[in-house]
């Protein structure tokens, strides 16, 4: 009869299966010292075999955690039991050559003679780790077909943007998500579609992200995504307000138009730390889509609707460049042929006919542009008499024979301190609004005239001063006091979808902030509505309003390096400097130019059209020609000016500009000034 031995006691076995175990094993005294590994756990962490005996435990943790780790191994000491470590958290390991790994471990206590010993079996579950993250990224993605699904799918950019914080709050399974989006002045954010949280709650946040720090690198398009539990003291009044309201945790990813953030996609969760980089980068993806989807609605509106007119001035500015080209040949050669004509030709008068028509086409294509959206700001003295004696002609041929444009005021009034081309912008605005609230026609009043806010004026809030005031008065169907009352606010219309974007006034509210004014609204339903802006009066500059005398300039002898890629447009600046006496060298490009500048030391100024072809600009053309010889005095001609915007205001004092078309005086005028500057050879 054969009998079972007795392996209770063999050291051998024991030995045998803590080697052999599949998965690494340590076993660590009280002090954390490990005292026995297995081969397995040398080869995980990277050891040769017997190296981890003797070393501290924490040397196989993430240097950031180990400090926190000793005083949770003391703890777990006092009351030592068999337990998974870290339930709850994902554990990291580190190997000897600093790489991590994701890790679980299983603990037991093993007392022997009396001795407290701890053993921890280790497993790498990289691979399973990688299982479970392509199952969630699978997820997601599946939201992320299904958001782009209901963004090109929905009849309408608003549909498509209010169903969007569910989908998110599903996907992400966490309670609250809100798109916020700029205002029209680009200081404030506010709410457009929201899930899961109050709207108290989402205005006092809204304030707290624009006051933030962060909304400044927002601005700066220097700025990732965000959790709110990472930010340190940041957002330390957002904490607390969302603590308050039972929120733990809050996600943030700027949505990014174009040229510049359009506002911010929020998530908020009960728990902490609720946010990995899976989540992250899903609200990237979404957010990437929303942006494209709302810059794609808004162009669509921009593009169905007049109120929107700067849309004009963006579709003009594709083809300004060409045409101020075109008009700067036209315009140069009737002033090359009127030079060579006898004082007293029949043919002066048809060339000056011809002259003014150029200076007409010049002047349209500035205002066509004027209403771009993207435009810096150029504030300078406007006179009102001037302004309404040029828009009384424009809107009586914009607004159709249905609307009696009026204008009224003084012969002399003082001016204001504003952009003309925005000022022109929302006076247009303004009155396309009013044209829009007679649809059978009627008479649109406009009114300039001086006004003295005192100091105890009451029912405007503006500084006491001195204001000129524009009255834009329609005689159409009036607002209610409740459409009053948001008429101001951004994306709020009162028309049928695709007639209008709701910015129009807002955008006019923002400029006239901006320019130091004030807006306000008097309206009554069956009545029509008037709007009332208020500048403050420009304090008057020496001879100011004064029309520019011609002045005499001196021939010049100098040589002058013409760059400019339309073969006849370069062709009328050579024949402008060359009736001036000027000698000169050509290029059609900015490599040539270069060439040009390093055989020909004669050349003593760099005459560059800003939009050149073959990949460099005028701009860095002149940059480039400046290190190559310091001093060279440089002067710049466009027709276009929106390469401005991607331009430092340093650089754009730097060096000056003549905007195309140009008169043979003016450019005689520019080139005198720039040589009398230059620094001596």
């Amino acid at each position: 009869m054969s009998t079972v031995p007795d392996l209770a006691t063999n050291a051998d076995l024991f030995k045998a299966l803590f080697e052999t175990a599949p998965d690494a094993m340590i076993v660590v005294d009280h002090d954390g010292r490990i005292v026995l590994a297995n081969p397995q756990a040398d080869h995980l962490f990277g050891y040769d075999e017997g190296q981890l005996r003797g070393l501290k435990v924490e040397a196989l943790l993430p240097e950031q955690v180990r400090s926190a780790h000793i005083v949770h191994r003391s703890t777990y000491m006092s009351s030592p039991r068999v337990r998974p470590m870290g339930a709850g958290y994902e554990l990291t390991g580190v190997r000897r050559n600093g790489q991590s790994f994701p890790v679980e471990i299983g603990l037991s206590p093993i007392p022997v003679d009396g001795r407290p010993l701890f053993a921890a079996s280790i497993r790498d579950i990289s691979e399973t780790q990688r299982a479970r993250q392509a199952l969630v990224r699978a997820r997601y993605d599946a939201f992320v077909a299904e958001a782009s699904r209901l963004l090109l799918e929905s009849p309408n950019y608003d549909v498509a943007v209010d169903g969007m914080p569910s989908l998110i709050t599903a996907a992400l399974k966490t309670d609250a998500t809100a798109i916020l989006f700029r205002d029209a002045h680009g200081t404030d954010l506010h709410a457009r579609a929201a899930t899961g949280a109050p709207s108290d709650l989402l205005r006092t946040v809204c304030v707290q992200i624009s006051q933030s720090a962060w909304m400044t690198k927002v601005l700066e398009r220097d700025v990732a995504p965000i959790m709110l539990s990472r930010t340190g003291e940041t957002f330390s009044q957002m904490r607390a307000t969302l603590i308050e309201a039972g929120f733990r945790e809050a996600g943030m990813v700027p949505l990014f138009d174009r040229y510049e953030p359009m506002g911010v996609l929020l998530v908020l969760s009960r728990e902490q730390d609720s946010f990995d980089h899976d989540k992250l980068h899903f609200l990237q993806s979404v957010a990437n889509m929303l942006a494209a989807a709302v810059q794609r609605s808004r162009s669509e509106e921009k593009l169905s609707h007049a109120q929107r007119l700067d849309a004009i001035g963006q579709l003009t500015g594709g083809i300004a460049h060409d045409f101020n080209n075109l008009l700067t040949v036209i315009s140069g050669n009737l002033q090359l042929l009127m030079a060579t004509l006898p004082t007293h030709s029949s043919a002066t008068e048809i060339i000056e006919s011809a002259a003014r028509a150029t200076d007409r086409c010049a002047a349209l294509t500035s205002k066509l542009l004027s209403f771009a959206s993207r435009r810096r700001l150029t504030p300078r003295p406007v006179h009102a008499t001037h302004v309404l004696t040029d828009l009384k002609e424009m809107l009586g041929r914009t607004l159709g024979e249905r609307i009696t444009v009026v204008t009224e005021g003084p012969a002399e009034i003082s001016p204001i301190h504003v952009d003309p081309a925005e000022f022109d912008a929302a006076l247009v605005n303004l009155a396309v609004n009013a044209r829009d609230a007679m649809p059978r026609g009627g008479t649109l009043t406009i009114t300039v005239r001086e006004e003295h806010i005192g100091p105890t004026q009451a029912g405007i809030k503006i500084p006491q001063g001195s204001y000129v005031v524009f009255s834009i008065a329609d005689t159409g169907m009036g607002m209610t006091p409740e459409v009053q009352a948001h008429a101001l606010e951004p994306f709020f219309t009162t028309k049928e979808v695709g007639k209008g974007s709701g910015l129009g006034l807002s955008m006019v509210y923002g400029f006239v902030k901006q320019s130091g004014g004030h807006l306000s609204i008097d309206s009554q339903l069956g009545y029509g509505t008037r709007v009332d802006l208020h500048f403050p009066v420009a304090i008057p500059a020496p001879e100011e309003g004064s029309v520019p005398q011609k002045r005499a300039v001196p021939p010049g002898h100098e040589t002058i390096l013409v760059v400019e890629d339309e073969p006849e447009v370069r062709g009328i600046a050579l024949a402008f400097l060359h009736s001036m006496g000027y000698a000169t060298r050509e290029a059609d490009n900015a490599s040539q130019a270069l060439d040009q500048l390093e055989q020909h030391p004669e050349i003593a100024l760099l005459f560059s059209d800003v939009v050149l072809g073959n990949g460099m600009t005028g701009m860095e053309l002149a940059k480039a020609a400046q290190q190559m010889r310091p001093g060279l005095p440089v002067l710049l001609t466009s027709g276009y000016e929106h390469w401005s915007l991607d331009t430092d205001d340093a650089s754009l004092k730097r060096f000056n500009l003549l905007r195309k078309p140009y008169r043979m005086e003016a450019l005689a005028a520019a080139m005198h000034d720039a040589l009398k500057h230059r620094s001596p050879p």
